[in-house]
């Protein structure tokens, strides 16, 4: 096995050992009081029994859907999406793990302290577990598929569609095992992105329309009966579901590269163009070279902020200046790996094969937009929800003229909002086209998540904090404890919106990238690689992709609506039927809300989370490949807009209720008139950022893949073909 290789397991082990090495040092810090202990221990029981019981839904799921792939595809397909469903499982479940225990450490160092700087140290080494968690997890499975299947069984050498299926049908052995180990990564986000995100936010809206708006009580608030279930929804819906998301994002961008690679090989030969095994082999090896240094770079960047001696008392510049050294070091990094790679090819053959209009540096080009797309898109969704400023400070100031005109603004706010990322991403696809070809496309979505690690440990550092201001507020510790956990989440909120801005990005890079492939498994390589959208079939089906991500935000809210209608009712119940309970002589059932919770998650999530695999593989069999080539693009382009505008307006909303809750507006604190509509805002846009958005990069990249994984199947058997009818 060449050494090189050898480089994607070193990363791999090195970023799983330092998240080990955070997680015990973590550990070893002090939870605080009595008190403190047992609040925490509830979070962590309600976060594991939902979890326990949600993974036993989703493996039933997992070993339903890789028998069928046994049958369609092949068996080398189906083991591979076992192996992706675990390692975005057990990535999912460490890194929940460790913010349901680093939260109460968090809230007591600030006790402790009383210092910005070192609290975030200890929010920062718990969330880094998860970061090192989705890097190490995702590369691990890919070394195993890789050099099981790909080496010792010989597929990678395969560039032909030489494995004969239980069916009779020919397909790429390597292309579709590496495709099952993304489908496998992709069901597992799916459902810890919808089961979390229905279950945080039906507790989150439940505790803010009764105990804010109606008991006027703080949030967090120990006498609110569904504060527990609140904090409990952050950790499987923002930790666990934001992990599983963005390593699911993180396999596709780089399969997406591979699997493009050996359609581009199978067409060069078809064309005579002169692509050679070894130009096929460095083509393959190449992003997983890249991710592996990218994963190292994390490791430095994360380190970098843990062994700092003092911090600012600017959490988000120590964050940011994290993600920066991860992101500087991986883009100086990858042009040694570009030029070793490519720097001995012919660059007369790079471009008539490959389309690498820069010679041997064309694919780090390439790579290096998508590093700065990502992080110039993350700049853009902090413009429009930070605090610091106009649109999310001009969105507190209309809360001051009532709810209605709080949604209008934000509803605005969140549409212009969409403008600047998408000029980004457009410009993204057609300088790395131009610099790689469409390789480049997809070494551009890669680039975008090569320091994930880096920007899911700054991302997921925002619920541990948002949970331990909950425990500093439940144990009515001193006001200034909760000052430095609300500047902590404050900053979190920021750096959520950064951090879906990147999945929604790279999601959408490498859809395109999965549609090109796609495009590639049922037409002739000696024909132009056109998806004609004139023709009825692909125009119908662009059409009503269109709509899927509005039915499948619909139903998601929906969702939420239901589960949260439940909350309200109970916690109101409790208030008014529990003695003593708003005057502190009594304690809230707790247990009862976070049944709510769980029971409305569980019973919710399933329709949303099968409709990304349902609907391409009915359509395909149904109308055929070139409708369902018609609904991935609709999908996609619409998808785009909708998670981020909900992203950004949601983020907006919660972060202008934040700005009144600091008293940064004269005469309008959190008993205001003003501060009770910007919670109304809020409310509206919890399931807009925490539900809707998260989950539709995920759909659409389920989507793509379930399409590619099938379309060998319905490409020729469908019904429209089985009746001779062409459109």
């Amino acid at each position: 096995m060449s050494l090189i290789i050898l480089l994607v397991l070193f990363a791999a082990i090195l970023a799983l050992c330092f998240a080990a090495f955070n997680y015990f040092s973590m550990k070893r810090l002090s939870e605080g009081s009595e008190q403190m202990q047992e609040i925490a221990a509830a979070i962590r029981v309600g976060a594991n029994a939902f979890i326990n019981y949600e993974y036993k839904i989703l493996y039933l799921t997992v070993v339903v859907v890789s028998a069928v792939l046994a049958v369609l595809t092949t068996w080398h397909a189906a083991v591979a999406l076992v192996i992706g469903s675990i390692m975005s499982g057990l990535a999912g479940l460490i890194g929940m793990k460790s913010a349901t225990y680093s939260n109460v450490r968090v809230t007591n160092r600030a006790l402790e302290s009383r210092n910005i700087g070192e609290t975030v140290k200890v929010a920062f080494r718990g969330s880094s577990v998860m970061g090192l968690s989705v890097g190490g997890f995702a590369l691990l499975g890919l070394f195993i598929v890789y050099y099981v299947f790909g080496i010792r069984m010989g597929q990678a050498a395969e560039t032909e569609a030489s494995y004969i299926n239980l069916l009779g049908l020919a397909i790429n052995p390597f292309t579709m095992t590496l495709s099952g180990y993304a489908l496998g990564c992709s069901m597992v986000a799916m459902f810890n992105r919808v089961g979390g995100g229905i279950y945080t936010k039906a507790a989150d809206m439940g505790a803010d329309l009764v105990g804010k708006t109606e008991a006027h009580i703080p949030e967090d608030d120990p006498r609110n009966p569904a504060t527990i279930a609140d904090n409990v929804g952050d950790n499987v819906g923002d930790v666990a579901g934001l992990g599983s998301d963005l390593l699911e994002s993180y396999v596709g961008a780089i399969a997406s590269g591979i699997i493009l690679a050996y359609h581009m090989f199978s067409k060069s030969v078809a064309e005579g163009t002169g692509m050679t095994a070894e130009l096929l082999n460095r083509l393959v090896t190449f992003p997983m070279i890249f991710v592996a240094i990218g994963l190292i770079a994390c490791v430095a960047g994360i380190a970098s902020l843990l062994l700092r001696p003092k911090l600012s008392d600017d959490p988000h510049k120590d964050l940011n200046a994290s993600t920066y050294v991860a992101a500087g070091v991986t883009i100086l990094a990858g042009f040694v790996v570009s030029w070793a790679m490519f720097g001995g090819q012919d660059a007369a053959l790079l471009r008539a094969t490959l389309g690498f209009g820069a010679g041997f540096v064309s694919p780090w080009i390439a790579s290096t937009i998508g590093v700065v797309s990502g992080v110039l898109i993350g700049m853009v969704a902090e413009f429009y929800t930070s605090a610091e400023f106009e649109p999310t400070r001009r969105l507190a100031q209309a809360s001051l003229e009532g709810p209605a005109l709080t949604i209008t603004q934000g509803l605005a706010l969140g549409m212009k909002s969409t403008m600047a990322p998408c000029i980004i991403l457009g410009m993204g696809i057609i300088f790395s086209y131009y610099a790689a070809g469409m390789y480049g496309v997809a070494m551009a979505a890669m680039g975008m998540l090569s320091f994930v690690s880096a920007t899911v440990t700054v991302d997921s550092y925002g619920p541990i904090a948002d949970n331990a201001g909950g425990i500093a507020e439940m144990t009515g510790l001193d006001p200034e404890v909760r000052r430095i956990t609300d500047t902590l989440d404050s900053v979190g909120n920021t750096t959520a919106a950064i951090g879906k801005g990147f999945a929604i990005g790279s999601g959408a890079l490498a859809a395109l990238a999965l549609m090109i492939s796609y495009l590639y498994s049922f037409n002739d390589f000696n024909t132009p690689l056109i998806l004609n959208i004139i023709k009825p079939m692909t125009l119908a089906g662009a059409v009503i992709g269109g709509a899927l991500p509005f039915l499948f935000s619909g139903i998601l809210i929906e969702a939420v609506a239901k589960a949260a209608r439940k909350m309200v009712d109970e916690v109101r119940r409790q208030f008014r039927e529990i003695p003593g309970l708003l005057s502190g002589e009594a304690k809230p059932d707790y247990k009862t809300c976070i049944e709510i919770s769980s029971k409305g998650a569980i019973g919710e999530m399933k329709m949303p989370s099968l409709l990304a695999i349902l609907v391409p593989v009915a359509c395909g069999f149904l109308l055929g490949p070139h409708f369902v080539g018609g609904l991935i693009i609709g999908s996609t382009i619409c998808a785009i807009m909708i998670a981020i505008f909900a992203g950004n307006a949601g983020g907006a909303w919660d972060n202008g209720k934040k700005y009144i809750e600091t008293g940064a507006i004269e005469g309008h604190d959190r008993h205001s008139a003003a501060h009770d509509a910007a919670i109304i805002g809020d409310t509206v846009g919890d399931p807009l950022k925490d539900t809707v958005g998260p989950c539709l990069d995920i759909f659409i990249k389920m989507m793509a893949t379930v399409s590619l994984v099938t379309v060998a199947v319905f490409a020729n058997n469908n019904l429209l073909a089985w009746l001779g009818i062409t459109l």
